[in-house]
């Protein structure tokens, strides 16, 4: 099959999937992703199908919404690029980006178990649409969808979760900042990447800023 007629497949076929998803996980997050990558692929030397195939089908089935089960995306994944006749080394290298790409992996005990240039750019795009305004939207939209509080002063961020921990977080949406958002400016693996995450992460310290003003009665100034 012709490269633009499988993405073209591929995001029919995501659309279709995605179409009654949560709002922070739905169709506009992986366009947004999708763009990013194609952004940020621009300054890297890699293989520009498997980084928009990875893009596109990352959240084909987000564990968080299949009671933790990381098996289901990348068969998903594997199962419709097969049905496509798409090469073998293609399909696994796309299948090992959707097992890897989640920032919860590089939680567990020896980090992140697979590496390519082609992970980083389609990690990096995926880290990068969870920070900045969007990063903010969607994490007090899941907050909401969960039934979490926005912030409770008494509930410590817990900065030494392991991946099962972080998994099974319940805390307040402001604790999220702390145990991730932040610290996504740090762990970004491109050039592109980092630029773009410096200003997101600013404008998060901003909205902090003026998000604790706020709680504790307004301000005048």
């Amino acid at each position: 099959m012709h490269t633009v007629d499988l993405i073209e497949q591929t995001t029919h076929f995501v659309k279709s999937r995605l179409k009654d998803a949560e709002a922070g996980h739905d169709w506009f997050h992986i366009q947004r992703v999708f763009n990013t990558t194609l952004l940020i692929a621009k300054e890297e030397q890699v293989n520009v199908l498997v980084v928009s195939l990875a893009a596109l089908l990352h959240d084909i089935a987000d564990a968080k919404f299949h009671d933790g089960d990381e098996t289901i995306g990348p068969k998903i994944a594997k199962d419709f690029l097969g049905e496509h006749e798409v090469a073998p080394d293609v399909v696994n290298h796309v299948v090992n980006i959707i097992t890897h790409i989640s920032y919860k992996n590089s939680l567990e005990k020896g980090g992140q178990k697979f590496h390519s240039k082609e992970l980083d750019v389609v990690q990096d795009a995926d880290r990068l649409d969870a920070i900045g305004a969007i990063g903010i939207a969607r994490a007090f939209h899941y907050g909401g969808f969960k039934n979490r509080a926005l912030y409770n002063p008494e509930i410590a961020p817990n900065l030494s979760m392991g991946k099962e921990a972080y998994k099974k977080s319940k805390a307040p949406t402001i604790n999220h900042f702390y145990e991730k958002l932040l610290l996504l400016k740090d762990k970004m693996n491109t050039r592109t990447g980092k630029k773009i995450a410096e200003q997101r992460h600013q404008f998060m310290l901003q909205f902090l800023t003026q998000f604790y003003k706020e709680w504790n009665g307004g301000n005048l100034s």
